[in-house]
């Protein structure tokens, strides 16, 4: 790789260009055709054997969302109870309520120093471990019972972006083996969306030039904003709070992720015309549960535009109702829910990618943050 970020101006955006690759990379690792490949997937089968139906994720920032986004996709897919916690808090917990539990850790570098502590505590009162790390030779990799690794390849940028979509992807695939060990998925459903998310890389490509020019757009409206609310539901409800990390990290703005649902119960009072809602307005149409949400999502978005909001949407391409509704709407294009996420989050990327430059940030380095934290 190239030591300079050419033909971009910054890492930060030249590593979001990279994710469609990054995300082909690592389906190449774990899926040949709509296929597991087994040497790469029968360890992660018998980790989640050894689970006893109960898996603990342990991580800390972007990584703590991605294991946020797993827990409803793995619990959803394959009844397998999982809980989420900070990587800083758990060592502090006591080990009563997970005696049998499996224990995920999620760490870009692999070498996190409150996950990695999070890890070596899990091995010594001998749960089985899984480690998804960005470096397969990393220390949490070598110490875990077994690695799950990413190829997104290196990330120079401090923010996440390639490595925080690669996470995504692999916690699908980790859902889905779930699934298929607690015989949750017909054969035939799980080819279906094995070759669904096959596509997602070309998917991602195809949109990407789309939303850079749409996102510039939205920035430029938002130019003068220094407080914003993300909104979602469900898997959505992540997706939120990691863009506002990024606003936060990225361009220095301050930003919140609520679910959709607890705007009215006290953060509304915050909504004027100086801090945008970003309100995540995706649905899966063959799924009535993510229909009903989307209802609610519309509804929410009358309100808030009788109520003077200004509202920033993410919505499925061609749909009419969100766009009449928000004040500005960036569109990607609809797939399964599970795989709206990694559509979702680009964006939010470039926004705030885009906020930052507007700003005269140095976006790769932004102060007081360094790419891995290796001390407490």
């Amino acid at each position: 790789m190239s030591d300079t970020p050419q033909p971009f101006p910054h890492w930060m955006l030249r590593e979001i260009h990279e994710q469609p690759q990054a995300l082909a990379a690592t389906l190449e690792r774990y899926l040949t055709g709509a296929t597991f490949i087994a040497e790469t997937c029968e360890p992660i089968r018998q980790w989640l054997r050894e689970s006893h139906r109960q898996i603990v994720v342990a991580a800390s920032g972007s990584s703590r969302h991605a294991g946020l986004v797993a827990e409803l996709m793995i619990e959803d897919l394959s009844g397998i109870a999982v809980d989420v916690e900070y990587a800083s808090e758990y060592t502090y917990r006591t080990e009563k309520c997970r005696r049998d539990a499996a224990v995920l850790v999620i760490s870009q570098s692999g070498e996190t120093a409150d996950t990695l502590a999070a890890l070596r505590r899990a091995n010594h009162a001998g749960h089985v471990t899984l480690a998804i790390t960005n470096v397969p030779g990393s220390t949490m990799a070598r110490e875990a019972t077994v690695s799950f690794p990413t190829a997104a390849g290196r990330e120079r940028a401090i923010p996440a972006t390639k490595s925080f979509t690669a996470q995504l992807l692999n916690l699908y695939l980790l859902s889905l083996l779930a699934a298929e060990v607690a015989e949750e998925i017909a054969p035939e459903e799980l080819r279906a969306r094995l070759h669904e998310v096959a596509r997602v890389p070309a998917q991602v490509a195809a949109q990407l030039p789309a939303w850079e020019i749409a996102i510039r757009a939205a920035a430029e409206q938002h130019r003068d904003a220094k407080n914003f609310l993300f909104l979602g539901r469900n898997v959505h409800y992540p997706i939120a709070r990691e863009g506002a990390l990024k606003l936060k990290e990225s361009a220095y703005l301050h930003a919140e992720g609520y679910p959709s649902g607890e705007l009215k119960h006290g953060p509304n009072a915050l909504v004027a015309e100086g801090t945008p809602l970003v309100m995540i307005a995706t649905v899966d149409r063959a799924d009535p549960d993510s229909i009903q949400r989307y209802e609610k999502v519309v509804q929410l978005l009358r309100d808030m535009r009788d109520q003077g909001a200004n509202t920033f949407a993410i919505a499925n391409t061609g749909d009419l109702t969100i766009a009449g509704l928000a004040t500005h709407t960036v569109f990607v294009d609809p797939v399964r829910e599970p795989l709206m996420p990694l559509f979702e989050v680009i964006p939010f990327q470039l926004f705030a990618y885009c906020m930052a430059i507007q700003n005269g940030i140095d976006v790769d380095n932004p102060r007081n943050l360094t790419k891995a934290v290796l001390a407490e």
